[in-house]
């Protein structure tokens, strides 16, 4: 079993900036991909970023221009940078992980971001 422990999430004003934290358990690079996620109320869960294997980094298209996925192998730690929030980004944000390809398997509690309109 991976342990992952979010950190970070905060009540902020339109246009402010956040960064949140992601602690693995394990060696980062021995997982095939680790990424963050949010969960709106009422809506689907969505990938918001992710490191994969081959170390490329994938975002969102709503988000690519304002946020930024950082990792930080020695730590075990990966973070996730946002800038220019809108209240669209109010979400309980997740840090998720696998070994292999395909849905996570291990997941981290989340934390709450809430942008004020």
């Amino acid at each position: 079993q991976v342990q992952l422990v979010e950190s970070g999430g905060d009540l902020v004003q339109f246009g402010g900036s956040l960064t949140l934290s992601c602690a693995a358990s394990v060696h980062i690079l021995s997982l095939n991909y680790i990424g963050w996620y949010r969960q709106a109320p009422g809506k689907q869960r969505e990938l918001v970023a992710i490191i994969t294997s081959d170390a490329s980094i994938n975002y969102q298209d709503s988000v690519k221009d304002r946020f930024t996925m950082s990792r930080y192998i020695a730590k075990k730690t990966v973070t996730l940078r946002m800038d220019n929030l809108i209240p669209e980004d109010t979400a309980v944000y997740y840090c998720g992980a696998s070994y292999s390809p395909g849905a996570p398997n291990f997941w981290g509690q989340g934390t709450q971001v809430t942008v004020s309109s």
